[in-house]
């Protein structure tokens, strides 16, 4: 692990650290001020404006206590694959893209899309995002799995009511040293190449990457504007996230989070559903968490989902343990 992976991680643990310590400061307060305030009616003004803060800081570090897997630190990166619908499903994609875009904005991450199949007439076909920021995998991994999105299609000539799904995938992106050395002879790699809008450069080489893991049967392809070394990098770490999230589904046995191999981005596998007409909702099919605000969903505001998630997580793996 290099020594710029390190000093990050060291820079977030002392963070959180000071964080922590803060909180048990202010309630040393708050004691302190409850034994004074015995009787004097003069320090309770103060008294509730210390047990405020005391809360505050115990709420913007409650969430974190929700992570507790060996990769909810890592960086991640997030696949939209559109489903069964042409357009529909594709136009379906990019608003998904859109909407964790936004919501890794709002958490002040870094998002670049490394590889993109853009749709004929909207959105895509598949579309690869890397998240980098503070517990983005932690946060981000309840989103694997179908979205379903029901609404009047702009598609449509008579504007009917359509359904749509696409496939979301989260991955940890892994340090060295983090998961399984993959061998050479078990992997095939191809070049060709790229297409799709990326500039004139980059359609006259063979800059784009294919991967073929041999005994999985696991495909990966990249292609961006950068080069050909570049693109076989960034496939090589997205393989790598995706065996381990294979060891992990073969340990507890959930092959179906597995994007694409046991799970169908089709009707009745979805995990959650953006219902636009003939009502508004969001519901996540897990937790039974909702929302009647879809199109605040669609702008990123997920904080209710993410955390409704990570909680049923933490009673699943408590269920596990007992």
């Amino acid at each position: 692990m290099n020594a710029g992976i390190i000093s990050k991680r060291i820079s977030n643990l002392r963070e959180e650290v000071d964080q922590w310590q803060l909180l048990s400061d202010s309630v040393q307060e708050v004691a302190e001020l409850l034994e004074l305030s015995a009787g004097d009616d003069s320090l309770l003004a103060e008294l509730e404006k210390k047990l405020r803060g005391a809360e505050n800081i115990y709420k913007s570090l409650e969430f974190y206590t929700l992570f507790s897997g060996r990769y909810d630190r890592n960086n991640c990166i997030l696949s939209i694959y559109s489903g069964a619908g042409g357009d529909e499903a594709q136009d379906w994609a990019g608003m998904l893209l859109r909407m964790y875009l936004r919501y890794a904005e709002a958490n002040e991450w870094n998002a670049e899309i490394i590889s993109a199949s853009p749709g004929a007439e909207a959105g895509y076909k598949s579309v690869i995002v890397e998240i980098s920021g503070k517990y983005a995998y932690g946060q981000l991994q309840g989103e694997a799995g179908v979205h379903r999105l029901v609404r009047l299609s702009p598609f449509d000539a008579d504007n009917a009511r359509h359904t749509s799904f696409a496939m979301v995938e989260i991955l940890p992106e892994l340090q060295p040293g983090e998961g399984e050395e993959i061998k050479a002879e078990d992997i095939r790699i191809d070049t060709y190449r790229a297409s799709g809008a990326g500039g004139q450069k980059v359609n006259k080489t063979d800059s784009a990457v294919r991967i073929v893991h041999e005994p999985t049967g696991i495909i990966v392809t990249c292609q961006n504007e950068r080069s050909q070394q570049q693109n076989r990098a960034t496939a090589m770490q997205i393989l790598r996230g995706k065996l381990e999230k294979l060891k992990e589904a073969e340990q507890e046995e959930e092959r179906k989070r597995i994007r694409g191999e046991l799970t169908e981005a089709a009707w009745g596998n979805q995990i959650r559903s953006y219902v636009l007409h003939p009502y508004q909702m969001v519901k996540d099919h897990r937790t039974d968490a909702e929302s009647k605000e879809p199109f605040r969903v669609l702008e990123g505001e997920l904080d209710l989902f993410i955390k409704s998630y990570l909680e049923y997580k933490r009673q699943l793996i408590g269920k596990k343990v007992s």
